[in-house]
């Protein structure tokens, strides 16, 4: 092994580099921000997983000295950088420098060889940088500038999210290898934080223009597809914030004689700007249709609006995109026929699956409140024999629509099983992943088992979209959705009433009890379009879609078990009374837990389950290297 290739012994003095650039890091993160007590609240999180995230590190380099599969590639390559000859490439390289860039930047900084240790040692910074992070985009989303409560102190929910999102096995694993998926979350994320101050109260200025033009290059320089992040998620978002900002003058609904004339008064607030936004705990299938249309109306009907709001940074950033793609004769730099873009829709079956495992300490409490209003409602109808009013409930509208919609979603998921399940020839050769046992062992066991898993399928992704929802609050009237499904159409109201005063705090608890509509479309869209021309079934490019997920998710959607709703009934979101507060934590604290479970069982794997390749006559292949399991 060469001298560069050399791990080296890493002594204390080299631990204690990067902590004053970590916590200055952080604090330069943090110190404009209008959140009080975020600048103390960083080093929560930061004290947690910074000491997990080295300790994983000084356990790899110990067991695990030399590169290790796609490490062969990457930690030469940064060496290569590193003695300054910056135009060699790796053609087995698929992602673009910045990892290697930003590396050797770091380095350069502390004045640290490129060693092993100090290439691996980068991404324990990146992990702990990314519960910053986290920690400022999810105080910023509950924190919007302008509402009440804005600018309330930092909670321990809101650490604890970060804290728990730095502790996601599939990210956490790799704080201790030299791989790309930390930096790319890290600078994906640093977009995100400056996107949600883009959509505050004031307008962004040209400076910030130029701010997030260079920190959506500079995603791309890490991996090509945060281009449909910083592009379609940010860039879609800002576009329905435009168009919200239009706000045109309400106006009293009329009664409607024929449905031409229902839709045609419909179309004309649409046009104007007058979304059909809805929270989501207060959506039905409907209101999504709706929002998809309204927000498509909208963006036809003011282009300008649309343009000036995207082209400039976003559309620039894509153009940019294009231009590599055609410089480039594809996405991928190097390996190309090994990475084909190819229409997959499995992918948007799996991630399902993928989040209720990882995330299944916050479906828990969904599920028995669940079981228990369900318990109630035929207990109570069966006490007071009254089979009509049990039977009015099973064929209520709602549950009719929902079984309809979920026979149709199956049907999706059984003809995208059928003619689109793809089986990468990587995915069948190495056996070092985990994914090579999950598809052993499910759908490669029997033909009837990938048919099987169409309704696990839906109903994982039933369990996604409920979390998202969060407590249900009341829904208005037949009468009133059918005359007034605009906020703004509703009758002017003096701002001194009473009834204006109640429906201003309903509308911020429905906003605080889960994200709008328009925010999960973008994301279910985004995350449809970075997976499906994916021929490979990663863990690793789930890390994005999960993490945005678990960002959106309420704190609220954790309801007590001990005041299960009352049966047939949407409650609205309850207060945060003390015992809520601590069952919310106790929720979170949980996630924690299962993080840790998780990341132990595969850190011993990998490092006390080491095996070899060995031909069928018992020789050693791979030239008898060590071979690991991990994601």
């Amino acid at each position: 092994m060469s001298d560069t290739l050399a791990p080296s012994e890493p002594s204390l003095g080299v631990w204690l580099r990067p902590f004053p650039v970590l916590f200055l890091a952080a604090y330069l993160f943090t110190r404009f921000s209008s959140m009080r007590g975020l600048v103390l609240g960083t080093f929560i999180p930061l004290a947690c997983i910074t000491p997990l995230a080295l300790s994983w590190l000084l356990v790899v380099t110990e067991h695990v000295p030399a590169p290790y599969l796609d490490e062969v590639f990457h930690i030469p390559q940064a060496q290569v950088y590193c003695q300054g000859r910056y135009l060699e490439w790796d053609d087995k390289i698929t992602t673009p420098p910045g990892l290697y860039i930003s590396t050797i930047v770091f380095n350069k900084i502390l004045r640290l060889p490129c060693t092993i240790y100090n290439l691996r040692g980068f991404n324990v910074l990146v992990v702990s940088l990314i519960t910053v992070l986290v920690l400022i985009c999810r105080a910023r989303l509950v924190h919007i500038p302008g509402k009440p409560g804005a600018d309330r102190e930092i909670t321990i929910r809101e650490i604890a999210t970060g804290i728990n999102i730095g502790l996601f096995p599939v990210l956490f694993f790799f704080s201790g290898l030299y791989y790309t998926d930390p930096s790319s979350t890290l600078i994906v994320l640093l977009a995100y934080a400056n996107h949600l101050t883009r959509v505050g109260a004031k307008p962004p200025s040209f400076l910030n223009d130029v701010y997030t033009l260079a920190l959506g290059i500079v995603t791309l320089a890490f991996r090509q597809t945060n281009i449909f992040w910083v592009v379609v998620y940010m860039g879609g978002l800002e576009v329905v914030y435009a168009i919200k900002t239009l706000k045109p003058a309400p106006v009293e609904t009329p009664k409607f004689q024929t449905l031409s004339d229902q839709i045609g008064f419909y179309a004309w607030r649409y046009s104007l700007g007058d979304v059909h936004d809805v929270s989501l705990s207060l959506a039905q299938p409907i209101d999504i249709v709706l929002c998809a249309l309204s927000i498509g109306v909208a963006a036809t009907c003011n282009l300008p609006t649309v343009l000036r709001r995207f082209l400039w940074p976003h559309g620039v950033i894509l153009g940019a995109f294009v231009g590599f793609v055609a410089w480039n004769g594809g996405v991928v730099l190097g390996d190309k026929s090994n990475h084909v873009a190819t229409l997959h829709l499995a992918q948007l079956l799996y991630i399902w699956p993928f989040f209720t495992f990882f995330s299944a300490p916050l479906f828990i409490p969904q599920l028995l409140n669940s079981v228990i209003t369900t318990y109630q409602t035929i207990t109570s109808e069966i006490r007071q024999k009254s089979l009509s009013g049990l039977l009015s409930r099973i064929l209520s509208v709602r549950l009719v629509i929902t079984v309809v919609l979920s026979c149709g979603a199956l049907v999706v998921a059984l003809l995208i099983v059928r003619f689109n399940t793809i089986i990468h020839p990587f995915t069948l050769a190495d056996n070092r992943h985990y994914v090579f046992y999950v598809f052993r062992y499910s759908i490669l066991r029997a033909w009837w088992i990938r048919y099987a898993l169409a309704p696990v399928y839906i109903v994982c992704a039933w369990l996604c979209w409920a979390v998202l929802q969060g407590p249900q609050v009341p829904l208005p009237s037949q009468q009133d959705r059918i005359q007034s499904p605009f906020m703004s159409t509703q009758k002017p109201r003096s701002p001194h009433s009473k009834a204006a005063q109640d429906q201003s705090v309903d509308e911020v608890d429905a906003e605080a009890a889960s994200p709008p509509t328009s925010t999960v479309l973008m994301l279910l869209v985004t995350t449809a379009l970075s997976l499906m021309t994916a021929p490979l079934v990663e863990p690793r490019y789930f890390i994005l879609p999960w993490v945005f997920w678990r960002l959106l998710i309420p704190t609220t959607s954790m309801p007590s078990l001990s005041s299960p709703s009352q049966p047939g009934r949407r409650t609205k979101a309850p207060k945060q009374s003390p015992s809520r507060r601590s069952h919310e934590a106790s929720i979170l604290l949980l996630e924690t837990a299962w993080f840790v479970l998780i990341n132990a069982a595969t850190v011993d794997i990998f490092i006390t389950r080491p095996f070899y390749w060995r031909a069928p006559d018992g020789t050693l292949q791979d030239e008898g290297r060590v071979q690991r399991f991990m994601w």
